[in-house]
Formats: structure tokens, sequence, C-alpha cells
């Protein structure tokens, strides 16, 4: 019979599954060796987007030396091998593990906050967000997080299995706004986890601001919801204490957010992602175009 997509997906997932499986078992000292090979192939050998890394820390930091630069890069590098690592070691890990490798400070800002009311957790793409699913552990409301849908139907559905673990259902951006709608007209206390520092189409933009000293369309979203249905907003601050060891808080950014102004939450936001990044840039993902769209700001 002919390969069909279907097929090409199933075939892909029955060989590669196996693979990801074996290193998520991995022991520690072995899992990040192979961290550290991965990290040689992918900077040093094949040297991907090394270009846009480069770009993108050459416009944020006009004021770094080329050294310090290089540094900001090779120890990016190393911290992206090692997030994908731990993506994989998702796979296998325990809730006892995790709850050692990934430590939250002050949970109980929002076991209180969840019941009164909804909340949106706001993060970025820094450190670990990938076990940032494991706080709901932690809580008693429904979890939910905003994902990026994988064009292979047999690996989307293992995501999705992986993050039913903790407790945690997975709802495309499409899919977010009539999820949170249809939760608040039914009474239903959740808590949203969202990465908000993506870059919206230019046609979609509603709102520009300087991110890290840079002009670009910002992503409001969250805010939208917020207002709307008076949820209470978040900020999850994700710290990297040392290798495969992470240690996260909550900083409150409205408990209320129909009593904020226009552009408040966002702005926020933007403040909080920015001191994150500036404390320890190596952990912020320079992978991403996250400038491109800066010279079509609006007049």
């Amino acid at each position: 019979m002919p390969f069909t997509s279907e097929r090409m997906q199933l075939l892909a997932f029955i060989l590669i599954y196996p693979v990801l499986w074996i290193i998520s078992i991995l022991p520690h000292h072995v899992f990040y060796g192979f961290s550290n090979f991965i990290y040689f192939m992918v900077y040093r050998l094949i040297g991907y987007r090394r270009k846009v890394v480069r770009a993108n820390l050459e416009l944020v930091f006009p004021n770094k030396s080329k050294n310090e630069l290089n540094g900001i890069e090779e120890k990016f590098y190393r911290h992206m091998c090692d997030m994908f690592m731990e993506m994989i070691k998702t796979m296998s890990i325990s809730k006892e593990a995790v709850k050692r490798k990934y430590h939250v400070t002050n949970i109980d800002l929002l076991r209180e906050t969840e019941k009164k009311k909804s909340i949106l957790i706001v993060c970025s793409h820094y450190a670990n967000w990938e076990w940032n699913v494991s706080i709901n552990n932690y809580i008693e409301s429904k979890g939910y997080a905003v994902y990026q849908k994988i064009n292979n139907s047999y690996f989307d559905n293992l995501i999705k299995k992986i993050r039913a673990k903790w407790n945690t259902e997975l709802i495309t951006q499409k899919d977010t706004v009539k999820t949170v709608v249809r939760n608040h007209q039914n009474h239903i206390g959740a808590v949203y986890g969202m990465v908000s520092d993506q870059s919206p189409q230019v046609k979609r933009a509603q709102y520009w601001k300087d991110f890290m000293g840079v002009k670009v369309p910002i992503f409001n979203g969250a805010e939208a919801l917020a207002r709307k249905l008076d949820l209470a907003v978040v900020f999850l601050k994700v710290s990297k204490v040392k290798r495969g060891y992470y240690q996260a808080e909550f900083i409150p950014i409205t408990l209320a957010g129909r009593s904020t102004e226009q552009n408040e939450i966002t702005d926020k936001f933007i403040e909080l992602t920015e001191q994150q990044i500036k404390e320890r840039p190596e952990h912020y993902l320079w992978t991403h175009r996250r400038w491109k769209h800066r010279d079509k700001a609006p007049k």
C-alpha cells in the first residue's frame, strides 16, 4: 500500500518515540553529557541560527563588547540544548522529581488567588517554560496551557498525554478565548498559562511598544481577556539555579483585570520580562526572530 501522509506520521512516531524515551530515562550525568554533545553539534558544527542569535544580541545590547556578546551567545546555546533535553525528560520524570528540580517559592499566592477568581499566568520564553505545567500539581483549579499544535498528530497526542500527567489541558491559541469565556460563563474557576512574548502578525498588531529598546508589535491577548472578564494576572518568573534546577516565583500584575487602564497589564508584563532578560540574558530564547517587525511600526 502507498505511504499516505498519515502513514508517514505514524512511521516517524514509531521510529523516534523509543529513542526519545530512552534519552528521557538516562542518568543525570549521562543525560547532560548528551546535552553537551548536542551543543557541540548545534553550535560548533552546524551553527544553528547563529546569525539570528548574534543579530538579536547586537540589536538589544548595543553597548556590550564583542567578547561579552560571545559569552552570552555560547552560554545561551548550552542552555538551549539543556532545555531541549529537559523537554524530552518530561516524558518520564515523576511528580516528585520535578518538584525537586522545579521549586516554586510562593505557591500560596496562587492558592489564595484561585479561591477568588480565575487566573492568567503569563511568562516569556525564558529558562524552562516546559516545566511550568508542573505548577498544576499544587493547585485545585483546572489548569490550561496555550500551545502550538504539532503537525504530526501522533506526537501531538503524546504531548497532550504528557501534559495530562500534570493535570493540564492543552488548548490552541485559536481556542483560548472561547475556552476562557465558556468557563467564565459556567462559573468554572481555572488557571491559564500563556507564553506571551510572541511576535504577532503586523496586520493584527494592535499595540506597539519598546521591548529591550526596540519598538515592536506586542501580543496583548492576555490583557484583553483579563479586562473583559475581570481575571487576575500573575507573572511567572523562572530562574535557573544550576544545571537541571529551576526556581519559580509568582509576581502579581493585577488581581482585578477590569480595574486596570488600557495597556497597563501588557506594559507591566514587558517590564518584568525585560528585567528577567537583563539579569541573565543567556536564558532567553534568542533563536526566535522576536524583533523582525521593528521597521514596520506605524508612524
